[in-house]
Formats: C-alpha cells, structure tokens, sequence
C-alpha cells in the first residue's frame, strides 16, 4: 500500500532551493505520511542529476523539456493517482516548513470528506509575520481575482474558511476529485491554472478550503526572475504574455457576462498604462509579450483553450 501523500516538487533550475525544501518536509513532517516526487521541467543546469545524487529515496520524473507548471504537475500527479495515493500535495519548490503541514493538511481532508483541496496560510519568506497567500477569492462585479493577505486572528486559527480558490504554491489535492475534474489545463501553462482548476472541482461539487492555522513560507519568483536584458528589469518578458492571456481565459469563462463593460473598462485601463510604462523605459519584449497576450486572451476560440472531454485532461 502507498503512503497517505505524494508531495510534488516542480523543479526548474532550482536544485538548491528544491534540496532545501526537501530537507525541511523531512525535518518537520511525519515522514510515514508522504513519499516526495521531482518532477524536472527540462532543466539545463544538471538539476537532476544534482538532485538524484542528494536523494536516492526520492521519486523522480523527467519531464524531458519545460512543460510549464499545468502540464509538468499534471505529469506527477497523473503518478499519484496510479499509484494509488490518496492526496498529492502541490508545494512550490522556494519553500520552507517549520511545523507538520502534511499531518494538519491530511487530517483536515480526511475529516471533510466534500472538500477537494485545502491551503494553508502561505507567510513571505523575508517576513514570516506576513501573508503572501490566504484565502483566494474572486470579485465578479469588478473581475478581481484576490488573495486575502490579513493575519489570521486567534477566531481564524480555531477555524477554517471557504475559498473559491486555492494556490498551486502549496496546495493539498484529494485524488478522487481530480480524475472527476480533471488536472490542470495544460493550454494554461503558466500562471492561473491553479484558479482555472480551483472552479472546476467547484463546478463538480467540490468545496476549497483555506486553513490558516497551518503554514508554509515562500520566497515568491524564483523561477519567473531570468537573466535578461538589463533594461526589461528582473522579471521575465514572457510573464507578461501568459499573466494577461490566462486572466482573460479565465474571465471569458468564469466570468459575470452582465460585467464585461466593467471588466473591459477597469482591465483596460490597467493594460494601456502598464504598456505605456513598458514603452517609456525601453522594456519592448515586455511590451511585446503585453500585446500578444491581451490579443491571444480575447480572440483565441473557446474551443482550443477547453478540452473536449476530461479524458483529454487526465492523460497528459
């Protein structure tokens, strides 16, 4: 019989903080709970053969090339559920713990049977007094996907909350519920296909929990910071593209049709002045993958970004 939980690290040219990682679930987590799963997306700085030399108990997938962070979990959590575990808990690789959160997190499912995934209150790494990630929610008067970043209160950390989303940052996942829902959409690559995912086993009868009294930190970036031109600054171009493409995906379909003006006027607004602030410091690849974006957000059909069929999703 497997254990409890198949935790899955997404590694990505981060083998030092994937390595860190791994050593604080092993030095705070019962370890009779989880196997960990390495899922490489295809790195080119000998992750895994640095990772594999460290931890030769460690589950490890190579994915062979970068599959975004939809499709490179999908390929590890496609593992968990034929191998029979019942959760697979989601953790960005820039992650420490300091407490049990696969103990908490488990026995928070195990205890609410309706309940699909559970997120645990998510601190800064550089400032472990404050939130990065609490409960997810989604404004659908004005189309604000949001993040409540409030420290919990003592009310809070007796209790739970609804969420109508969880984080792909660290997340834990009842297998059941995703081969009903499906995994992540691959279309989405990068960015919101965990909000994307969220709706769906929403959609199936699901509910989300947010469990603030359980906590991980997170450095936050690690992976979006690349080299580039100096004058595009630290963040990555190609961001831009999928950040503002997948937000209109999710829009389009999850969206209050009655507030498209208002979405179309607020977003509108936000986008020409971010693209003017791209063009008046040089930043042209961001300014570029802005466009791109905003056009492949509205104009690509439905049904190129949505399978068909769950199958379609459960076999990457």
């Amino acid at each position: 019989m497997p254990k409890q939980v198949a935790i899955i690290l997404l590694n990505w040219n981060t083998p030092a903080y994937t390595s860190a990682c791994i050593q604080s679930l092993r030095q705070y987590c019962d370890a009779n709970l989880f196997d960990i799963i390495v899922a490489d997306n295809g790195s080119v700085d000998d992750s895994l053969a640095v990772l594999q030399t460290q931890f030769n108990d460690v589950i490890f997938i190579d994915n062979g090339q970068n599959l975004g962070f939809a499709e490179g979990n999908n390929r590890a959590l496609a593992y968990s559920i034929a191998k029979g575990y019942t959760y697979s808990l989601l953790i960005n690789t820039d992650t420490l713990v300091d407490e049990d959160i696969v103990t908490a997190l488990s026995q928070h499912l195990n205890a609410h049977p309706t309940a699909a995934a559970v997120q645990p209150a998510i601190y800064w790494m550089h400032n472990k007094s404050k939130i990065w990630n609490g409960e997810g929610g989604f404004n659908s008067f004005t189309g604000e996907v949001r993040s409540d970043t409030a420290t919990p209160t003592a009310e809070d950390l007796s209790s739970f909350k609804i969420a109508k989303w969880a984080t792909g940052c660290c997340v834990l996942l009842r297998n059941t519920a995703l081969q009903k829902s499906g995994l992540f959409n691959k279309k989405f690559f990068l960015y919101y296909e965990d909000v994307e995912l969220s709706y769906r086993l929403r959609d199936n009868g699901f509910a989300l929990h947010y469990l603030p009294s359980a906590k991980i930190y997170h450095e936050a970036g690690v992976s979006a910071k690349v080299s580039a031109p100096k004058k595009e600054g630290n963040l990555s171009p190609v961001i831009h593209y999928y950040v503002s493409r997948n937000y209109i995906w999710f829009l389009r379909k999850y969206g209050n049709p009655v507030f498209f003006p208002i979405y179309f006027l607020r977003k509108g607004i936000y986008y020409a002045c971010l693209l003017a602030y791209f063009m008046l410091r040089g930043r042209n690849q961001k300014a570029s993958n802005l466009i791109r974006g905003l056009k492949d957000g509205l104009f690509t059909p439905k049904n190129l970004i949505w399978p068909t069929s769950i199958d379609d999703i459960n076999n990457p």
